[in-house]
């Protein structure tokens, strides 16, 4: 009857959410495991792939672990950036330069925060 499908359905809202703690939990662990692969790297270049755009700055993953970490824009010097939300990319004023989501790039690893499991990188 009803009663039977309403446990049903609790039960699987309970399930999902386990599922997703657990994935979240995974994510968690392996950010933790790339910030820890990297902080012994700063200073090292590497190569990546920009995954994703902002106002303030740029991720790139490093191509052979996926450890993503962020690239501030204040931190490319040579031009004022500007973000092309309709085109996924940050663009050069001047120099007309363009960072879209994709691109291979090179970048240097410029600190490591545990902590907060954040990476942070230069475009170099």
């Amino acid at each position: 009857g009803p009663d039977e499908f309403v446990r049903l359905e609790k039960i699987a809202k309970r399930s999902t959410e386990k599922e997703i703690a657990a994935s979240e939990a995974e994510r968690e662990s392996r950010k933790l495991k790339q910030v820890e692969y990297m902080s012994d790297k700063i200073g090292r270049e590497f190569e990546g792939v920009i995954t994703g755009v902002t106002e303030w700055g740029i991720y790139i993953a490093e191509k052979e672990t996926g450890a993503e970490g962020m690239a501030k824009l204040r931190d490319i010097t040579g031009d004022f950036w500007k973000l092309d939300e309709k085109n996924y990319a940050i663009i050069g004023e001047k120099t007309k330069k363009k960072y879209a989501l994709g691109d291979s790039v090179k970048f240097k690893v410029v600190g490591t925060d545990v902590e907060r499991k954040a990476m942070d990188y230069k475009i170099v």
